[in-house]
């Protein structure tokens, strides 16, 4: 097979082409930041108004086309979200379409639903998580592939892998706490008693897209570690012990310490990660997929990734460390993850 990758340099991307390369297909790359003079790669910025001809000739020929690109947490100099994730993916979409490509696999996630009380199955409403600019924005997708002939949606929970210790970290980290401090025995984890969450290895994310890939399957599969991890097992992993906080308290810091620059995370992956639904895979399952990687297990290697600064190339490279500029004290580091719409 050709595959096409966009967001080849992101978490699922690099996981991805490693899979597909093992598969023995062919796979050319799409990132707005490649490696140097490295075959098989094309520069694009996929929400720039001329992506759409450049995404047209790259996918020419194509067998199929996996978009993953997406910002997640981009700075106030990186593009904006909105620019990336709404716009580029329509660029994606026309393109495909322009291209004649026969499938096209896009990576939604489990953030798209509405909230429930206990796991969905793909047949469950894409509402949204009220509150969240990530999640509108999944849903947002969802709504424009829908009815989309030859397309299949990956709804992944929330994805890990030693390689993007460095990007997460500067995703969640404030300079004030050091990254080697996590998973030590005697730090206290603040986080409130119903949190429940889902973690899946971004090599099971891959292989999950790999399985679609060869049955051209299309429609929407839920991809999720089993079982779902809870709020002292999650603090076991990335220190020692829970310290029960309710979410109001933690949402009321994290506002101005946000606005401040003084941490990266905003209150809307708060509300987002108390609401997200927990998700039933037995779609995936179906076509033949299985976790290889327990989920407390790729959480631990991921938390040790993290404190060690481990990072590849690009996006998922280790932030430098003590470099407090980057922090830009009395404004936001990385752009609003509040729900607009």
């Amino acid at each position: 097979m050709r595959v096409v990758v966009t967001g080849a340099s992101g978490n699922v991307g690099t996981a991805l082409r490693r899979v597909l390369a093992d598969a023995g297909d062919s796979v050319v790359g799409i990132a707005r930041r490649i490696p140097v003079r490295s075959p098989g790669w094309v520069t694009c910025d996929v929400g720039a108004p001329a992506a759409e001809v450049v995404l047209s000739r790259a996918f020419a020929g194509a067998d199929a086309v996996v978009h993953l690109a997406w910002a997640v947490q981009p700075t106030p100099g990186e593009p904006d979200m909105r620019r990336t994730n709404i716009t580029g993916s329509a660029h994606v979409l026309r393109a495909a379409e322009r291209a004649g490509v026969p499938h096209v696999v896009v990576t939604s996630s489990v953030a798209a639903y509405t909230p429930s009380a206990g796991p969905v199955d793909e047949e469950w409403p894409c509402g949204g998580v009220p509150g969240s600019a990530y999640s509108a924005q999944k849903a947002e997708l969802e709504r424009m592939v829908t009815g989309r002939a030859g397309v299949a949606v990956v709804r992944p929970c929330a994805i890990v892998q030693p390689d993007a210790g460095g990007e997460v970290a500067r995703w969640v980290l404030s300079p004030v706490l050091p990254a080697r401090v996590l998973g030590r025995r005697w730090l206290p984890v603040p986080l409130w008693r119903r949190l429940r969450a889902q973690v899946v290895h971004a090599e099971d994310v891959a292989r999950a897209i790999r399985v679609v890939l060869a049955h051209r399957a299309g429609g929407a599969f839920n991809v999720a570690g089993d079982p779902p991890m809870g709020a002292g097992e999650l603090a076991s992993v990335f220190g020692g012990f829970l310290v029960p906080v309710p979410l109001p308290v933690l949402q009321a810091v994290a506002w101005p310490t946000w606005r401040l620059g003084v941490q990266p995370v905003h209150p809307g992956w708060l509300r987002l990660a108390d609401q997200a639904s927990l998700v039933d895979c037995s779609r995936i399952r179906a076509l033949g997929w299985e976790p290889r990687h327990a989920p407390r297990e790729a959480l631990a290697e991921f938390v040790a990734a993290v404190a060690e600064g481990r990072g590849t190339w690009g996006p998922l490279a280790p932030r430098e460390v003590g470099r407090w500029h980057r922090f830009g004290f009395g404004r936001p580091v990385h752009q609003s993850q509040g729900d607009v719409r």
